[in-house]
């Protein structure tokens, strides 16, 4: 929902809900065949305890003729207006709505299960609830909610597995690195502070943080890292560390040690769960990754996936006339409205390209 009131419905935007079957196929020609993709809460419960898939089924039926393996984000930040976050009974509503999908696609899912119960546990909270960006535009509570969050991921969890036993979960969040200003040691405390709050959300997971929470190592699956060219900035100021201009930044730390970082803490398998670059960056900037996460395998982190995001370009949530270009697939938009998906010649050959590399390390 933006802050005019007006809910985001980014699969609609793109007109993904109605080529989705068109979408999946023509994955086959830059040679993937495993995407993220959300179900809208919204849609499927639009009363409480009433639940309609009709928004689900195709993609679930274009998942199967496609032999395309989805990993399900159940809450991509949009919740159904029926439905408070902050309130005591969130993690229950939303057991009940996690455990209702499990049951639909449990007989129209090819192989095992994959699901992102809450993209970006963290950054949601964050966003959401202590700066105010995205609904319910909430200041200062944003470390109620992230404990909101992670109980309703457990939940969703034990309600996911008592239909489907042998689920996965992918746990995304952002990979950050923060310094502090030049020349002021005396706030690096600060920066430092601000950099492992990163890893919050996953230690609640895990039980060493907040263990009335309830949570265990088995609601910390697979570990997935969002890296993008503004992951890493000053604090405080908001300073970002610029990836484009060279020479780099000092203060800079390249993917493949922050990753390490993260796999030292959880020792999960781990994926690259979004990145991407936008504009004439796109190219550049897969390369770069891909040989970043050849080092991080070298360096033995079992990455095993690279998600690209957007694999539609999309628009900007609060201007929709900004469109980003930052996907494998520009958008055009046709006299009578359709938008025809464009390929960009120049990021499908560099992504041809790491993906021959990252064959040759075993990474897919």
């Amino acid at each position: 929902m933006t802050r005019q009131g007006v809910r985001l419905d980014m699969l609609a935007a793109t007109q993904h809900d109605h080529f989705v079957q068109d979408d999946y196929a023509r994955l086959a020609s830059v040679n993937i065949s495993t995407v993220r993709d959300t179900i809208r809460w919204h849609l499927v419960e639009p009363s409480p305890g009433v639940f309609d898939f009709s928004s689900v089924q195709p993609y679930a039926a274009a998942a199967h003729a496609q032999r395309v393996q989805v990993v399900w984000d159940l809450l991509h930040y949009g919740v159904p207006p029926h439905v408070d976050t902050m309130a005591p009974d969130f993690a229950v509503r939303f057991a009940s709505y996690a455990g209702a999908v499990a049951r639909f696609l449990a007989s129209r899912t090819i192989g095992t299960p994959f699901y992102t119960p809450i993209n970006e546990i963290s950054f949601y909270a964050w966003a959401a609830a202590e700066v105010g960006w995205f609904h319910p535009y909430l200041i200062g509570r944003g470390p109620e909610m992230k404990r909101q969050l992670v109980r309703a991921w457990i939940a969703a969890v034990d309600a996911i597995r008592a239909v489907s036993p042998d689920a996965r979960f992918v746990s995304v969040e952002p990979l950050i690195h923060i310094v502090p200003p030049r020349g002021r040691l005396d706030w690096e405390g600060q920066a430092e502070a601000a950099r492992e709050a990163q890893f919050e959300a996953w230690d609640m997971l895990v039980g060493q943080r907040d263990p009335y929470l309830g949570g265990a190592s088995r609601y910390l699956d697979v570990i997935g890292v969002n890296f993008y060219h503004d992951n890493e900035w000053e604090e405080p100021g908001n300073v970002r560390l610029l990836w484009h201009v060279l020479p780099r930044d000092p203060r800079w730390v390249p993917f493949h040690a922050l990753v390490q970082d993260a796999y030292r803490r959880y020792r999960r398998p781990m994926v690259v769960g979004e990145t991407s670059h936008v504009g004439e960056g796109r190219s550049e900037w897969i390369r770069e990754m891909t040989e970043e996460v050849v080092l991080a395998l070298h360096a033995g982190v079992p990455i095993e996936g690279i998600c690209l995001y957007p694999i539609l370009d999309r628009f900007e949530w609060e201007d929709s006339t900004h469109w980003h270009n930052s996907g494998l697939w520009d958008l055009a938009r046709e006299a009578d409205g359709t938008l025809r998906r464009v390929l960009n010649e120049p990021y499908a050959a560099a992504l041809g390209r790491s993906q021959l590399r990252l064959a040759t390390v075993g990474c897919k």
